[in-house]
Parts: C-alpha cells; structure tokens; sequence
C-alpha cells in the first residue's frame, strides 16, 4: 500500500537545515545539502535472526532487517542494476520515524508496520539510513532532536488542543477528516473479519463434504469411484483456503495502515494545535505588557491588582525607579513582539506545507485504496469461479455414476 507515497516536502532543496541534520554523503543522487534527485525504490527483501550481547551486556535475540534500494528511473527504463543494501534493527526503523516527526512536523510520516518477518515495500526519500551502515544514529542524535520530542510532549499538545482560542480552519478539516478515515476504516476492517469467518466455514463445510463423500465411496461399489472423485474435488477446494485467507489478511494490512495514517494525521495537527497555543500566549503576554506600560506611564490603573493597591496606600514610585520600568518594558515589548511575528510566520507556514502534504496523501490513498479494492474484488470474483468449477467438477463425478 505504501509503494508510491512519496515524501516530496522532506526532501525539498529549500530546507536550508538540511545539510546539517543529515550531513554529507558521496553518493551522486544526493545534492550539496544531502537531498535525494531521484525516487527510490526501498523494500526489506528478507529478516535475519541473530544474537547478542545488548546494553547491559546480556545475551538477546533479535530480528534484523536486509533494506534495499533502488532508484525507480532504472525500473521504470527496464533496468534491473543490484541494489544497494544494508541491515537495520526495528528500534533503528522507530528512530528514524521519530526523527522524522520531531523535524518535519508539518508532514504526514507513515507509520510502521508490526514487527514481524517482513515490512511493506515502500518508495521514500531518505539518506544515510538507506546507505551508511555507521554512524548514521550518532548524526540523528547529534540534531538535538530528542530535546525537541522532550519539549513537545503529548500532555503539551492535548493541553493546547483545548486552550487554542482560534484554530486554523484547515487543520480542523484535516482533523475530522482523520476522525472519518479512523471510523470508516474501522468498520470495513470489522464487516471484513466477518466475511472472512463466513468464508472460512464454507470452506470447512467442503472439507466435511469431501470426508463424507470419501467415507462413503468405502461402501459403495457402483457409485464408489464417482463419491470419491466428488470427494477429492472437495477436499482440493477446503485444503485453498488458507492461501485464501492469507491473500485476505494482505489486503486487511493494508486497510490497517491507513487505519494508522489517521493517528498521523491527528499528530500534524497537534504540532500546530501546539504552536498556535504558543503564538496565542505569546500574543497575550504582549498584550499585558502594553497595558502595564500605560498604567505605569499615566498612572492610571484600569483592572484591580495588588500593585495598584500598594500604590495607592503608599504613593507612586520614584521618577527614576518608574523610568527604569518602563524602559523594561519597552525592551520586553520589543521582544515579545518579535516573538509573535516569529511564532506567527511559523504557525503560517506549518499550516501551508501541512495542507500540502494532505493534497498528496489523499491523493495517493485514494490510489492505494482503489487498488486495493479493486484487487480484493478480483480476489473473490477468482474464489467464487473455482466454487463453481468445484461443483461443476462434483457434478460430472455425479453424472457418471
């Protein structure tokens, strides 16, 4: 499902921090800043036991991965040159998506598949993970991305979902429309579990058939070579439907990844719940400020404080001390606007690339999903020919009885 989204704003020439978060490579399909030119073609071709000593210096058993790659302009021309290729561990999968998240918050990161033997063949814009087999991880950490993750954590953003004042309309549509996607897929994923047990007992009623017809074939003379072809037939059919089922769970996966995507999209909209809440308290802070300096600048204090109390009992400041307030002030108010002109710009400018990255994902997971449905409809217009075949089969073992 995952084969032809493309992580186009990840690797735009024009993210100038790029150079530094994924340091230089030889490789010529990198630029200066360490950007893929061309598409890649990234799947895990096999997983590999090993042991070993872990952290603390205990013996563990662990699963690693071979990637490989590819470069899709070499496929498309008929090409086939070997691919490059090197192992990664789960965890080293897991660091590299929370890298991801935490520096292009504004792009839809797709989710990790279970562990298990295999991962999805997937066509991804990455760097030196896909190449370097050392020190790739040190350079990950080197970023200070850790920090960044520390900072936003999930407590932070469900705090600001709550307390934005005025959330960006795009980033509520794209809110409910992860809600939708997670409900939708979610019931297709229940009525289809439904109709694979309704199937998987059919083909066990064959399986009944054909011991049936088997056993009685035993007792019956003339009709005995007729019942037991009729039961073979039967037996053939019961004995496919673990393929069957197998075939079915692949097309489940993919409907359970886009499950996944909607927890992906919600977290982009989180990142910028966080900074509008952010640029919002900026804002007030700005805003209180002002007022501070004009009620120590004409002395007039219009909302009840303590301060204002105090003055009143016991007289204003002195000349010299209100002066040095206020041109505190003035240095904080210069500060926090600067600040919400920043967080303002930053709050725009996440909202337009994490709009665009929704274009592209809609419209690749309406490509994924079509072929994928129109896969499963072939699927079971296939099993429902060989149903009939099956019958038809039993049917001439019948006639020549």
């Amino acid at each position: 499902m995952a084969e032809d989204v493309k992580e186009e704003s990840v690797a735009s020439n024009d993210e100038s921090d790029r150079a530094a978060s994924d340091g230089s490579l030889s490789n010529t399909m990198l630029t200066e800043g360490s950007c893929l030119l061309r598409r890649m073609e990234i799947c895990v071709a096999e997983a590999e036991k090993r042991s070993g000593k872990n952290a603390v210096s205990m013996q563990e058993t662990y699963t690693v991965y071979l990637v490989e790659t590819r470069p899709m302009d070499a496929i498309a021309e008929g090409r086939n040159p070997p691919p490059d290729s090197l192992w990664r561990r789960y965890s080293e999968f897991e660091l590299l998506r929370n890298y991801l998240i935490v520096t292009y918050p504004y792009i839809v990161v797709p989710p990790l598949p279970e562990k298990r033997s295999s991962l999805p063949k997937v066509q991804r814009r990455f760097s030196d993970f896909m190449w370097q087999e050392h020190g790739w991880k040190e350079m990950v950490y080197e970023t200070g991305f850790q920090t960044k993750v520390q900072a936003d954590s999930r407590l932070r953003a469900l705090s600001a979902t709550f307390r934005v004042r005025s959330p960006h309309k795009r980033l509520v549509e794209m809110k409910h429309y992860s809600d939708g996607l997670q409900s939708h897929t979610s019931q297709l994923l229940r009525a289809r579990t439904r109709v694979a047990d309704r199937l998987y007992a059919v083909y066990k009623v064959h399986g009944n058939y054909g011991r049936v017809f088997s056993e009685w074939s035993a007792i019956e003379k003339e009709m005995g070579d007729g019942l037991q072809s009729a039961g073979h037939h039967m037996d053939a059919y019961a004995a496919s439907v673990d393929d069957i089922l197998e075939e079915e769970e692949h097309y489940a996966d993919q409907l359970k990844e886009y499950l996944s995507y909607a927890e992906a999209l919600r977290a982009v909209c989180r990142k910028h719940e966080l900074s509008q809440f952010e640029l919002e308290m900026a804002s007030q802070d700005v805003i209180s400020k002002k007022q501070q300096r004009e009620e120590l600048a004409t002395g007039i204090v219009r909302t009840f404080s303590l301060k204002g109390m105090t003055n009143k009992l016991f007289g204003q400041e002195a000349p010299e001390q209100r002066e040095a307030k206020l041109n505190l002030l003035e240095e904080l108010i210069a500060e926090g606007e600067e600040t919400v002109k920043e967080k303002t710009a930053e709050c725009d400018q996440h909202a337009e690339k994490a709009w665009a990255d929704i274009v592209r994902f809609k419209d690749q997971k309406d490509k994924d999903l079509k072929e994928a449905f129109i896969n499963y409809a072939l699927m079971q217009i296939s099993m429902c020919k060989k149903g009939i075949q099956v019958w038809s089969n039993a049917k001439e073992c019948f006639l020549k009885m």
